[in-house]
Formats: C-alpha cells, structure tokens, sequence
C-alpha cells in the first residue's frame, strides 16, 4: 500500500474535497492552505487515520508541523506504521 495515496483518499474524504487531493503531491500545503482543514476536520482526519490505518496517535504527538504539507502528514503516518 501506497501511504501517500491512501492518506491522500482519507484527506479527500474527511474534507469532502470531491476529488480535488487527487492533484496533490508531497509538497502541497493543507493546514492554513485549505479552509475545509479547521480544528474539527483536524480531529475527524486523526481519528480516520487511527481507523484506516489502524494506529494510535497520541495527543502530544500533534502538532502543526504534522499537518503542514500532504508529505509531512503522510511521513507521520509511515512513521507510526513503521513503528
């Protein structure tokens, strides 16, 4: 499995982006770059993440960084998977 494009098709999904994360790549900015991306679909993407890709991510292991680019977030989950 490619963590990149499934935590792309989650992203889509949470934020209802109809399609529009398939453009993505690693580079590509989310948090404070997308307005569907607020606090709430903040929760909603970390608790689908856990779901899909069966992890725990704990409270203090979030931060802004972790959500700052499409690479970023999808290095963070290969990182929980890996470990």
């Amino acid at each position: 499995m490619d963590t990149q494009t499934e935590v792309l098709r989650i992203v889509d999904e949470v934020l209802s982006l109809n399609g529009r994360a398939v453009g993505f790549e690693a580079a590509t900015p989310l948090l404070g770059a997308i307005p569907e991306l607020d606090s709430m679909a903040v929760v909603t993407l970390i608790t689908t993440l856990e779901e899909r890709f069966g992890i725990v991510v704990d409270d203090d292991e979030i931060s802004g960084d972790t959500f700052a680019t499409v690479g970023s977030l999808s290095a963070f989950v290969a990182g929980k998977l890996a470990g």
